[in-house]
């Protein structure tokens, strides 16, 4: 195995389901969205799947995109963690 960090799994291009978590709200998803459309220009909305925690407290949203580089990921994992909105990703 390599010692080199920037090594990855994936092959580019190729789709990844990436997912934030946050506290319910309304405008959770668009929040989400908004995010990735930064990075991934021409995103559209059917993109995003949103689904609520079992008690209503939270909700999970998955937006499913062609990735390009291993670059714009972390670049949209990054932006999630600036966002207080979302409190956890996968």
């Amino acid at each position: 195995m390599s010692d080199d960090k920037t090594e990855t799994l994936l092959e580019f291009p190729c789709e990844f389901p990436i997912k934030a978590i946050g506290k319910q709200r309304d405008d959770l998803d668009a929040i989400v969205f908004s995010i990735v459309l930064k990075h991934v220009p021409g995103l559209s909305e059917g993109a995003v799947r949103s689904r609520p925690s079992s008690k209503g407290n939270y909700c999970s949203i998955t937006v499913t995109f062609t990735a390009t580089s291993q670059a714009q990921i972390e670049a949209i994992y990054h932006d999630f963690k600036a966002c207080e909105q979302i409190t956890m990703t996968l």
